[in-house]
């Protein structure tokens, strides 16, 4: 069966439009109008990468080219994730770490050329370099030559050498802006290395000897701070800079954005850079957007990063490969992948070729999304256009076999990495540990273990959370203590998704109560929980019945665990924990008929949720409308989802009106809803629409769920589902395609009453359960199995393929001219609990609340 639980990096959002800076007041691009025309709506999904850059004669913009830029500030509703994928934009600039790099502008000597052979051979006997400035001193011919010098000595790794020859350079030039220039230049080549305290060293001396006071000093170190991620740091010397009555410049500006980006600062930060910049008459250049792009990409700020692009084409602003990287990688992160198709493909058009950056982001946003047949072909198509992997390349290809559980294409991958000089590190074993992990194939995840170590690679912190979560899904509790405990030896500290990724496997093992005291644990520590922790709790009462929690674990969870059973002992609780799970004969927490207790859990958790300001996403909600399907009754239900619209009357209320059949009322609410699932990649879109057209069926409101399900299609939230010959419902949950075979049958009827004919031969496809215990027992399959058996419909399982279900077209066509077929084709809802449940809600929730 499709999972109705999507991934953790995305969320329910709504983008605002903003109003886009105005074009310089220049004679190129006079558009004094330009503020008054920009209200409209970006409304249009693709996006269009040729948007011609205004006449440069025009005195406004048309009407139809103005652009619809969305706020650089834009606010989030209050459904948005707190686990959204955020990184660092120091990612992004890794990827494009060994492009190549344009060479010096070569204003410098031969002099200058031979004076650095002679010192790279002698650059560790500093009396020899010495010897060599002073035999080429009356040859170097000023900064040029000796900023060629340090900075070639700086790329080879040769520091020390390097601020040799800048002292010596600074001590012979008697010009101070010479100097200035020089510092400028060796500040800069520190930065780009990373060595931010010399940099801090070269700046503070020039300051204080006279001639670091210039706007180019303060802008390299600028630089400096951001190439290192230090935001902080990089906005006090900005603001340093402006007291000292200095006026910042373009690259000023510029470096200071890019601080921002690989700082991971937040998009309001830079925003308000970029405002300062367009106020003090600065104009943005390509640099600028491709910074403001990476923060965006790092923050997961697609429509605004769409908005960034299309003023950037409007300004005439033209755009390089990092432009374009950038962009896609904002386009994946936001789970466009269809929109990152249209971009490559419109880069050719361009004459910007596609590069290895280009083809990693786009695998990668194929891997995240689940498309992981489209990502192997971007290999193949990447291979073919002679482009060479990296390691980032075959370690994404890597994880793609092993989570697809085709091993021996994984090793493949691995020893043709190793045959092109790379070798493995902690991500390639990290990727093979989880694969093989996840098919529960443990022999082999401790032989890669023992491997990794006897390679001398040091294992990290996800390496030790993949082995305890692989192990206590696999019930060796053993061996998870023992990993355990190597990682605390280790001296690694556990962050929040260390905890967040152990509670997940002792929740999907239905070990609430131990993952509660791991909750515990968390905390004690100083670690918050983010929404991920509390979706893996909020899940597992939605997995299955035999995943309720006793009440003990209810008290435990609503309270948030504030005292330990073994508070204010020395040894190490989660070792007790492990080893507590390990003593046990069976590891399965009490069952118990608490159903009831479990709404007060989930509320308990949402009302922690919300008292620690922690934001529901998508996934928080999927979660729960699964466990509405595990109730015990519509009562308890909708008893949830009415007391959750406390939180969220959009989002839960829209739920709870569907279930109360109240569409009429609700419809245009929802689809407002849906408008902004549709937005998200669609593994997520569709383990939204599976989890509430689940709900639904399973309490009977037919109806509401095939509205639900054909806005899901409408949406095409489920790939190549439907057609007039075959109907797909791999991707989807029981209730979603049982509502779908309904919705399909309906269509092919109206086919036929039309006088057409309908195809040979009908197909509905629902896989063969390749995850099940029994090979063809599948979920899905037994649903679907069990419908058309139930509505007389004339579908066979296929000899050839025990996943899917045929009939010729001729025989359900005589079947759909039957007097009786259109009667249990159309649904109806099961309205005689409504009345009910609504006079009972109140007395319900006091006796819930005793």
């Amino acid at each position: 069966m499709a999972s109705s639980t999507p991934p953790p990096h995305c969320a329910l959002t709504t983008s605002k439009p903003y109003q886009p800076h105005p074009l310089p007041q220049t004679h190129s691009h006079p558009h004094p109008n330009h503020r008054n025309n920009h209200q409209r709506h970006w409304s249009s999904q693709k996006v269009s990468l040729n948007r011609p850059a205004p006449p440069r004669n025009a005195t406004h913009p048309p009407p139809s080219q103005t652009p619809n830029f969305l706020s650089l500030s834009s606010s989030k509703s209050d459904f948005s994730a707190d686990f959204s994928g955020r990184r660092s934009t120091r990612f992004v600039s890794k990827m494009h770490f060994g492009r190549a790099k344009i060479s010096g502008n070569g204003r410098h000597s031969s002099f200058a050329e031979e004076a650095l052979e002679e010192a790279i051979r002698c650059c560790k006997n500093e009396a020899g370099l010495d010897q060599v400035l002073l035999t080429f001193g009356s040859k170097l011919l000023g900064s040029d030559d000796y900023t060629f010098l340090f900075r070639e000595l700086g790329n080879r790794g040769e520091w020390l050498a390097a601020m040799r020859c800048f002292e010596f350079a600074v001590g012979r030039e008697r010009k101070r802006n010479e100097q200035g220039k020089l510092a400028s230049s060796m500040i800069s080549i520190l930065g780009r290395s990373g060595k931010v305290d010399l940099a801090e060293k070269v700046f503070e001396n020039a300051v204080s000897d006279g001639y670091g006071n210039t706007v180019y000093a303060y802008s390299a170190l600028i630089s400096a701070y951001a190439k290192s991620g230090y935001c902080n740091e990089a906005i006090r010397v900005f603001e340093t800079m402006k007291d000292s009555g200095l006026k910042p410049n373009l690259v000023t500006y510029n470096a200071l954005i890019d601080a921002c980006g690989k700082g991971g600062a937040d998009f309001k930060r830079a925003s308000e850079i970029f405002d300062e910049m367009l106020r003090n008459g600065v104009q943005p250049d390509r640099i600028t957007f491709n910074s403001l792009l990476a923060v965006c990409s790092g923050a997961g700020l697609w429509e605004t990063a769409r908005g960034l692009f299309n003023e950037m084409i409007y300004r005439g602003i033209d755009q390089d490969i990092y432009t374009y990287n950038t962009f896609l990688d904002a386009a994946c992160n936001g789970g466009q992948i269809d929109v990152a198709f249209d971009i490559m493909s419109e880069m050719h058009a361009k004459n910007i070729l596609p590069n290895q950056v280009t083809y990693s982001t786009v695998i990668r946003g194929c891997a995240k999304a689940g498309r992981l047949d489209r990502a192997l072909s971007l290999f193949n198509e990447m291979k073919c256009a002679g482009i060479t992997l990296d390691r980032v390349s075959y370690n994404t290809l890597l994880a793609i076999y092993a989570s697809l559980g085709k091993f021996e294409e994984a090793l493949n991958v691995s020893k043709e990495m190793e045959s092109m000089g790379i070798k493995k590190d902690v991500v390639t074993y990290n990727a093979l540990l989880d694969g093989f992990g996840k098919q529960g194939m443990y022999t082999k995840v401790k032989q890669l273990f023992a491997e990794m170590k006897a390679e001398k690679l040091s294992p990290n912190l996800l390496t030790y959370s993949t082995l305890i979560s692989v192990y206590l899904k696999g019930t060796l509790h053993h061996d998870a203590v023992e990993v355990y405990k190597e990682f605390k030896k280790q001296g690694l500290k556990a962050d929040v998704v260390f905890y967040s990724k152990l509670i997940d496997a002792l929740c999907k093992k239905g070990l609430v109560e131990y993952s509660s005291l791991l909750l515990n644990e968390m905390t004690k520590e100083g670690i918050q929980p983010n929404v991920v922790t509390y979706n893996s709790i909020i899940n597992a009462f939605g997995e299955s019945a035999s995943n309720e929690c006793g009440s003990d674990n209810v008290t435990q969870i609503v309270s948030t665990i504030s005292q330990s059973k073994w508070e204010n002992t020395e040894e190490d609780n989660i070792v007790k924990i492990f080893e507590q799970l390990a003593a046990q004969k069976s590891a399965s927490g009490k069952k118990t008929n608490a159903e009831r207790q479990d709404i007060l859990c989930i509320l308990g958790v949402f009302h922690k949720m919300h008292e620690l300001q922690i934001k529901p996403n998508v996934v928080t909600f999927s979660a729960i409308l699964n466990a509405c399907s595990r109730c015990s009754s519509f009562d308890e239900a909708s008893l949830l989802l009415e007391e959750l619209r406390l939180f969220d009357n959009q989002v839960y209320g829209v739920a709870h009106g569907l279930l109360m059949g109240q569409r009429e009322g609700v419809w245009a609410q929802a689809l407002s809803l849906f408008d902004e699932v549709k937005q998200m990649d669609s593994s997520t879109a569709s383990a939204f629409y599976n989890a509430l057209t689940d709900m639904l069926w399973h309490f009977d409101q037919k109806q509401g769920a095939q509205l639900v399900v054909l806005e899901g299609k409408r949406s095409e939230v489920w790939e190549n589902t439907w057609s007039t010959s075959c109907l797909d419902l791999h991707l989807m949950s029981s209730g979603a395609a049982c509502a779908m075979v309904h919705a399909w049958l309906l269509s092919i009827r109206s086919i036929v009453f039309e006088g057409h004919e309908l195809p040979k031969m009908l197909s509905i496809l629902t896989g063969w359960g390749k995850h099940s215990k029994i090979t063809g027992d599948g979920a899905l399959k037994r649903s679907i199995e069990g419908l058309l058996t139930s509505i007389g419909a004339p579908f066979q399982v296929a000899k050839c393929n025990i996943g899917r279900f045929i009939s010729t077209g001729a025989v359900v066509t005589a079947w759909l001219r039957e007097s009786g077929t259109l009667e249990v084709l159309v649904l109806q809802d099961d309205t005689s609990h409504l009345r009910a449940t609504r006079f009972g809600q109140i007395s319900n929730l006091q006796q819930l609340t005793l």
